[in-house]
């Protein structure tokens, strides 16, 4: 069992998983398989939670047809709400490492809820 959180965000849908759970690498095959709405759990995409040497966290972007994205703003506000709510970020504003560039997220906080 690999543990994994789904979040929405404007009409898209991700999985946000840890690379740490993971047995092997996330393959194209993978990706697609976990993505199907109709045999796996159904979603957009997957946000892979990964180590970063130049950011508080790194990020890789997986497509439902398996290949890698750059960025996406709907995956990054997940992303963002994913660390906050699983005790990952201790402050509002870190940074992330994506493919594309870094990323700089706020949460607004409100009640200790994102």
């Amino acid at each position: 069992m690999i543990p994994f959180a789904k979040g929405h965000g404007l009409g898209n849908d991700y999985l946000v998983i840890e690379e740490r759970h993971l047995m092997a690498p996330l393959s194209a095959r993978a990706v697609t398989s976990i993505c199907d709405r109709n045999r796996g759990v159904g979603c957009d995409g997957i946000l892979l939670l990964v180590p970063s040497s130049r950011a508080d966290f790194g990020l890789r972007i997986f497509n439902h047809d398996g290949t890698e994205a750059e960025k996406s703003g709907n995956g990054l506000r997940i992303f963002a709400k994913y660390l906050w709510d699983h005790g990952h970020a201790k402050a509002d504003s870190f940074t992330v490492d994506t493919k594309g560039g870094m990323a700089q997220c706020q949460c607004h906080v409100r009640g200790g809820r994102v």
